[in-house]
């Protein structure tokens, strides 16, 4: 068995920075006054930053099927039999069933692992994948590993509004439904036990109050590992790290890493959104 490693830009990672640790990525489109663009390609961050800015109509949608499929026959040409896929998570997009499509249409044996989230804890997943392989371990082993680790993570966000979220169609009926109140922080979470889907965690109406309920449920996981918790944020850098050092100050010994929340989620988020992400890689 041959494996190719692939993923997508739902990792916050471009094409070009996947290649230089020798793994697959696939753009995710962004579209934008009718015209579809490649995420980090042919729309860099900053370009999607300026389009909330201007309240410009965003959509997003899985990679382009000719592209999926150039990539997984160039693939095949290189000698490989099998890929080995984490896209972002199918509660999210339909990357997933795309790329098992085309493995199966170029004649290519198909792995696929849904991380029910996406951004840090999916690129923490592909990476590990390939290092575990190129070091001799098994596939049933590499696929144990990520099962567990997947089964850690936890990705928690607090909005503005919810409108982005609402013309997206990425939430549960019952987190659809808090676009309707008024006077609330609403904080929703992704994870395994939401199939990847977006739902209700709690209906807070001060975001102090949202972000003592994001603390309490770090508080309550049975371990934390001081790098593998996240604050991602969409243009609100000042508020990102007044969070994060609230939540270290209030958890001895985690240490909170800021970035920027990957553009295909941020489309839906909107601009000031906070997302936290916590995953446990020792599992």
């Amino acid at each position: 068995m041959k494996v190719a490693f692939v993923t997508d830009t739902g990792t916050g990672m471009s094409s070009e920075q996947w290649k230089q640790e020798g793994i697959y990525c696939l753009p995710l489109q962004i579209e934008c006054d009718g015209i579809s663009y490649d995420e980090l390609e042919t729309m860099n961050y900053h370009q999607f930053i300026q389009n909330l800015h201007q309240k410009k109509i965003m959509k997003t949608s899985l990679p382009k099927l000719g592209h999926i499929e150039d990539c997984f026959q160039a693939i095949k040409d290189q000698g490989y039999d099998t890929v080995f896929c984490v896209p972002i998570c199918r509660g999210l997009s339909g990357a997933m069933d795309a790329m098992e499509m085309m493995a199966r249409q170029v004649g290519l044996e198909f792995i696929g692992i849904d991380c029910y989230v996406t951004a840090v804890l999916q690129a923490t997943c592909i990476r590990l994948a390939k290092q575990l392989y190129d070091k001799g371990v098994s596939m049933d082993i590499i696929v144990a590993k990520l099962q567990a680790i997947i089964e850690t993570g936890d990705t928690i966000l607090i909005f503005e509004d919810l409108q982005h979220m609402r013309r997206g169609g990425r939430l549960t009926p019952a987190a659809a439904l808090l676009g309707g109140l008024l006077r609330i922080k609403p904080v929703l979470h992704l994870n395994i036990s939401t199939q990847g889907k977006v739902d209700v965690m709690a209906k807070p109406r001060t975001l102090s109050k949202a972000q003592s309920v994001v603390i309490e449920r770090l508080k309550a996981r049975t371990t934390i590992h001081e790098d593998t918790v996240f604050l991602a944020h969409v243009d609100a850098q000042k508020n990102a790290e007044a969070f994060a050092k609230k939540i270290e100050t209030e958890i001895e010994g985690v240490h909170v890493h800021v970035i920027d929340l990957v553009s295909a989620v941020g489309v839906h988020t909107g601009l000031g959104c906070l997302a936290l992400q916590v995953f446990d890689t020792k599992a």
